[in-house]
């Protein structure tokens, strides 16, 4: 519903209507697993940033994706993704299709973030993940501000996400390569980052909310030109202040031929990182 149209109801009225949405959205986002028993999820995950999150994994040559997929990232009746008319599904690669408008995408680390979370003796037993793909390439993190699409969208199917029996229980963020063009916007990543999670805690009304931030490996390219402020950023990715913020480290992981994106297997180490990470706040 938009703002606009609950301020024009009464609180008397507005109340049913606001349950008979949320029961709607909560039935939206139940799926229907093999043998017709309803599945839905009961960790959500937020997976955000631009394109080395969107997963350029077996992607970066000749226009299109190898297909490969290792055991890590296999599908499996216990890991859903939010499709883009969000309905829960079961996860595969890759992961963002048709989520990362325009882009020709591959393995991320979504997939085996869910694989080794479920494999870990931490998990809660019988847990179903849900991962909910968001990132979109070549976005700075002026274009994550609150009130930009790419903010709004998230948001959006973060709400409806978790609106049936799971819950939000961390946003996964990699982006900063597009902050590496020019030194003003390397300069304000920090605020800027600051910022997009208090903005988040609040509309999700998650005030808690676990951040697990990568630190970015590269600078993107623009034209012929590749950004040169790389070290700016990634310092400033280390002096972000909020709390419950993890951070994980891509710096070192296999690039593929375009100097830019990770490869399958790097991506594959990422999502196990990422895991350990959120394993290690449980």
């Amino acid at each position: 519903m938009e703002p606009a149209a609950a301020t024009m109801l009464s609180g008397r009225r507005a109340l049913p209507i606001l349950l008979a949405v949320f029961a709607l959205l909560a039935a939206a986002v139940t799926v229907s697993a093999r043998g017709g028993a309803e599945r839905a999820p009961t960790l959500v995950f937020i997976l955000a940033g631009q394109s080395n999150m969107g997963g350029r994994g077996g992607a970066t040559s000749g226009n299109r994706w190898d297909g490969v997929v290792p055991p890590e990232c296999a599908p499996s009746p216990r890991t859903l993704r939010l499709s883009p008319s969000l309905r829960w599904e079961e996860a595969r690669e890759p992961l963002h299709a048709g989520v990362d408008a325009g882009n020709v995408v591959g393995v991320g680390p979504g997939m085996p973030f869910a694989h080794a979370l479920l494999r870990s003796p931490a998990c809660p037993r019988g847990a179903v993940v849900g991962l909910v793909p968001c990132a979109q390439g070549g976005t700075p993190i002026a274009n994550w501000s609150r009130g930009t699409e790419m903010y709004e969208r998230m948001v959006a199917r973060a709400r409806v996400a978790g609106a049936g029996t799971g819950r939000v229980a961390a946003l996964l963020w990699f982006q900063g390569e597009a902050d590496t063009m020019r030194r003003e916007d390397a300069l304000a990543y920090a605020g800027r980052m600051e910022a997009f999670v208090r903005d988040v805690r609040r509309d999700l009304a998650l005030p808690n909310l676990l951040v697990i931030q990568v630190g970015i490996a590269t600078a993107q390219w623009q034209g012929n030109k590749q950004g040169k402020w790389l070290d700016l950023v990634r310092k400033q990715q280390r002096a972000v202040r909020v709390a419950n913020l993890k951070y994980v480290d891509a710096m070192g992981l296999p690039l593929a031929n375009d100097i830019t994106h990770l490869t399958t297997q790097a991506q594959v180490r990422l999502g196990k990182m990422l895991a350990d990470a959120y394993i290690a706040t449980l």
